[in-house]
């Protein structure tokens, strides 16, 4: 195995400016345990494992989902993180992910 490729495996989730500790981190609505499904890195969160956004659908596969000719099958992982403002909770929904 490539030594560089898993150095950089992985997903990042950039955390919205206003975020700050403590905060709740959910994907798919399954909560996230810092320090075993992630850690925080400047402002951002690091998972170890690879999560998957769907891109917006082109016309053509917009289509065939349409007309039945196809479903939307493709991994979409979605990242929420909950977290207080003027002590009020917040939450920061479907975050874009990004290689580590």
């Amino acid at each position: 195995m490539n030594v560089t490729k898993a150095l950089r495996s992985g997903t990042r989730v950039e955390l919205p400016s206003l975020v700050e500790r403590p905060f709740e981190v959910y994907v798919n609505g399954i909560v996230q345990r810092e320090g075993v499904d992630f850690r925080v890195e400047e402002e951002g969160l690091v998972f170890s494992r690879e999560l998957h956004q769907e891109g917006k659908l082109g016309f053509w596969r917009w289509a065939s989902i349409t007309f039945g000719v196809a479903g939307t099958y493709r991994k979409n992982d979605v990242v929420d993180v909950i977290y207080e403002v003027g002590g009020r909770r917040t939450v920061a929904s479907a975050l874009p992910v990004e290689p580590a």
